[in-house]
Protein backbone atom coordinates (compact mmCIF):
# COMPACT_ATOMS: atom_id res chain seq x y z
CA UNK A 1 0.00 0.00 0.00
CA UNK A 2 2.82 2.46 1.30
CA UNK A 3 5.14 1.34 -2.12
CA UNK A 4 4.68 4.45 -3.75
CA UNK A 5 4.54 6.74 -1.25
CA UNK A 6 8.69 8.47 -1.31
CA UNK A 7 7.55 9.18 -5.56
CA UNK A 8 4.01 10.67 -4.17
CA UNK A 9 5.36 13.05 -1.41
CA UNK A 10 8.66 14.06 -2.92
CA UNK A 11 7.07 15.20 -5.92
CA UNK A 12 4.86 17.52 -3.80
CA UNK A 13 7.04 20.62 -3.02
CA UNK A 14 4.52 21.92 -0.57
CA UNK A 15 4.44 19.14 1.30
CA UNK A 16 7.84 18.15 1.63
CA UNK A 17 7.94 21.96 3.29
CA UNK A 18 5.75 21.56 5.56
CA UNK A 19 7.47 18.61 6.92
CA UNK A 20 10.96 20.28 6.58
CA UNK A 21 11.34 20.60 10.81
CA UNK A 22 10.29 16.73 10.74
CA UNK A 23 13.37 14.22 10.42
CA UNK A 24 13.30 10.56 12.04
CA UNK A 25 11.55 7.42 11.31
CA UNK A 26 7.68 6.45 12.12
CA UNK A 27 5.43 3.20 11.97
CA UNK A 28 2.42 2.81 9.90
CA UNK A 29 0.70 -0.54 10.82
CA UNK A 30 -2.20 -1.84 8.79
CA UNK A 31 -2.40 -5.13 11.07
CA UNK A 32 -0.95 -7.47 10.07
CA UNK A 33 1.06 -5.72 7.74
CA UNK A 34 3.07 -2.57 9.00
CA UNK A 35 5.81 -0.20 7.42
CA UNK A 36 8.85 2.17 8.40
CA UNK A 37 8.83 5.46 6.90
CA UNK A 38 12.10 7.47 7.23
CA UNK A 39 11.88 11.17 6.74
CA UNK A 40 14.62 13.57 6.25
CA UNK A 41 13.51 17.31 6.41
CA UNK A 42 10.19 16.80 5.10
CA UNK A 43 11.16 14.05 2.56
CA UNK A 44 10.52 10.31 2.48
CA UNK A 45 14.13 8.42 2.12
CA UNK A 46 12.83 5.14 2.22
CA UNK A 47 9.71 3.20 2.98
CA UNK A 48 10.66 -0.85 4.49
CA UNK A 49 8.04 -2.83 4.77
CA UNK A 50 7.91 -5.59 7.62
CA UNK A 51 7.72 -7.89 9.36
CA UNK A 52 9.88 -6.57 12.00
CA UNK A 53 11.89 -7.96 15.10
CA UNK A 54 12.95 -5.08 16.97
CA UNK A 55 11.83 -2.08 14.90
CA UNK A 56 12.74 1.24 15.71
CA UNK A 57 10.75 4.08 15.31
CA UNK A 58 9.79 7.21 17.37
CA UNK A 59 6.11 7.31 17.07
CA UNK A 60 3.26 4.67 15.22
CA UNK A 61 0.13 4.85 14.17
CA UNK A 62 -2.25 1.39 14.66
CA UNK A 63 -5.00 0.45 12.98
CA UNK A 64 -6.42 -2.56 11.13
CA UNK A 65 -6.31 -3.21 7.34
CA UNK A 66 -10.10 -2.22 6.74
CA UNK A 67 -9.71 0.87 8.17
CA UNK A 68 -6.58 2.03 6.43
CA UNK A 69 -8.24 0.59 2.73
CA UNK A 70 -11.42 2.59 3.81
CA UNK A 71 -8.95 6.04 4.57
CA UNK A 72 -7.09 5.28 1.52
CA UNK A 73 -10.59 5.35 -0.94
CA UNK A 74 -10.13 8.63 -3.39
CA UNK A 75 -13.15 10.09 -1.60
CA UNK A 76 -13.62 8.47 1.87
CA UNK A 77 -16.62 8.65 3.56
CA UNK A 78 -17.17 11.53 6.68
CA UNK A 79 -15.43 9.10 9.79
CA UNK A 80 -12.93 7.74 7.43
CA UNK A 81 -11.54 10.76 5.62
CA UNK A 82 -9.21 12.20 8.68
CA UNK A 83 -6.72 10.34 11.02
CA UNK A 84 -7.99 12.19 14.17
CA UNK A 85 -11.40 10.84 12.89
CA UNK A 86 -9.95 7.36 12.92
CA UNK A 87 -9.13 7.66 16.33
CA UNK A 88 -12.31 9.21 17.83
CA UNK A 89 -13.92 5.95 16.59
CA UNK A 90 -11.30 4.15 18.21
CA UNK A 91 -10.23 2.27 15.18
CA UNK A 92 -6.42 4.42 14.55
CA UNK A 93 -4.16 4.32 17.71
CA UNK A 94 -0.96 7.11 17.99
CA UNK A 95 1.91 5.34 20.01
CA UNK A 96 5.34 6.65 21.18
CA UNK A 97 6.81 10.02 21.33
CA UNK A 98 3.46 12.28 19.98
CA UNK A 99 5.35 15.57 20.03
CA UNK A 100 7.10 15.41 16.73
CA UNK A 101 3.29 13.70 15.74
CA UNK A 102 1.80 16.45 16.57
CA UNK A 103 3.82 19.19 16.13
CA UNK A 104 3.97 17.85 12.25
CA UNK A 105 0.12 16.89 12.26
CA UNK A 106 -0.55 18.51 9.01
CA UNK A 107 2.24 17.18 7.16
CA UNK A 108 1.75 13.47 8.64
CA UNK A 109 -1.61 13.53 7.19
CA UNK A 110 -0.47 15.04 4.17
CA UNK A 111 1.93 11.86 3.59
CA UNK A 112 -0.96 9.46 4.78
CA UNK A 113 -3.27 10.83 2.62
CA UNK A 114 -0.82 10.54 -0.58
CA UNK A 115 -1.95 7.43 -1.46
CA UNK A 116 -5.27 8.38 -2.36
CA UNK A 117 -4.00 9.85 -5.38
CA UNK A 118 -2.64 6.66 -6.44
CA UNK A 119 -6.51 5.47 -7.36
CA UNK A 120 -7.89 8.73 -8.42
CA UNK A 121 -8.32 8.59 -12.45
CA UNK A 122 -6.60 11.34 -14.33
CA UNK A 123 -7.97 14.96 -14.97
CA UNK A 124 -9.76 14.46 -11.52
CA UNK A 125 -9.93 17.19 -8.86
CA UNK A 126 -8.34 16.71 -5.30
Amino acid sequence: MLEQLAGLVNGDAALVRRGRHLSGTFLVEARPRSWLVHVLRGRIEKVEEGPFVMPSWRFALRADEASWRRFWQPRPAPGDHDLLALVRRGLLKFEGDLQPLMANLLYIKGVLEAPRGVARPKGAAR
